[in-house]
């Protein structure tokens, strides 16, 4: 039975990070942009890691636990895990390079060195910490570095995106919104399994589960769930625009509405940031819903959506 349950979290894990790979290398091949490279590799990155260094334990601890002894098991553990440790330290590296970047942050020259010097001093830091006299213990190591490490660059990941650098993100408010606390949340559903594991079947399932399913969450929503992504060129997305109210006779005043609309703002929020009553907005909105042929907020972003990026 426990092999049974193995192998069925193993083929989602598989279909899982075959999805997050492919629709992240469609992002970026539509949208052209070294954002989505960034995505692109913190996906491959981190599901490499996630077959070395987690599938790998399970699939030694599952499958050879009755053939070797158990010295030999715990070495061969030791070795799955650091295998797959330097991917996990550059998926991090990727995830804080696409957050910084999607909200107008760039990295220093010392960026890297001070990224890799404070991965290496938590890991001895640990060592030291949780070995003490007794013999050292890669496997609680990692676990704990792992935890610690992913609370940190997640966190950073979702303060630099619900924080962008002198409003110079490249996603608009309302994304930001919800991509920065659903990220936080995925670095607390990952971590809290694996920190009250020891040596529990269905704990392992969840975090396994958890790890593979969270890690999809950027390039699912940034395919499915934006309003209008702003990650292409800021030529491309004016123009389209431009193309857009031109085809339905939008006025100027009717473009800004529009696009606040997009930002995911409210009424009340447009009518403060335009410096006009609540309902001239009302009634703006009103009147570009009969030019657009739409019924609601929804359809117009969807319309204005299609305008922008076209599917080819």
């Amino acid at each position: 039975m426990l092999r049974i349950l193995v192998c069925i979290v193993f083929i989602l894990s598989v279909a899982l990070t075959a999805g997050g790979i492919i629709l992240t290398s469609r992002l970026r091949n539509r949208y052209k942009s070294d954002i989505f490279s960034s995505l692109l590799y913190f996906q491959i990155f981190i599901y490499t890691f996630g077959f070395y260094g987690i599938w790998g334990q399970v699939v030694i601890k599952t499958f050879l636990s009755q053939a070797v002894s158990p010295e030999v098991l715990s070495r061969l553990s030791d070795l799955a895990l650091l295998l797959g440790l330097p991917f996990l330290i550059f998926a991090w590296l990727m995830l804080l390079t696409f957050s910084g970047t999607l909200t107008g942050r760039n990295q220093g020259r010392w960026f890297v060195p001070w990224f890799l010097l404070t991965n290496f001093s938590v890991l001895v830091i640990l060592g030291f910490l949780i070995t003490g006299k007794s013999s050292y213990n890669t496997s609680l190591i990692i676990r704990y570095y792992y935890i610690i490490m992913n609370l940190v660059y997640f966190f950073v990941s979702s303060y630099l995106i619900h924080f962008p650098w002198k409003r110079g993100s490249l996603i608009h408010d309302y994304d930001r919104r919800i991509v920065s606390p659903i990220l936080f949340l995925i670095m607390i559903v990952q971590c809290v399994p694996l920190y009250f594991y020891t040596n529990q079947t269905w704990l392992a399932v969840i975090f396994i589960f958890a790890f593979f399913l969270g890690n999809n969450f950027l390039p699912l929503y940034f395919s499915y769930g934006t309003l209008v992504p702003s990650s292409g060129t800021g030529h491309e997305i004016n123009t389209g625009f431009e193309e857009f109210c031109r085809k339905y006779d939008v006025s100027p005043r009717e473009s800004e509405v529009i696009r606040e609309i997009c930002n995911g703002l409210s009424n009340k929020e447009i009518s403060e940031k335009l410096f006009i009553s609540l309902q001239t907005v009302k009634d703006h909105t009103h009147r570009i819903y009969i030019k657009t042929n739409v019924r609601s907020r929804v359809q117009l972003i969807n319309s204005v959506k299609d305008s922008i990026n076209p599917i080819k």
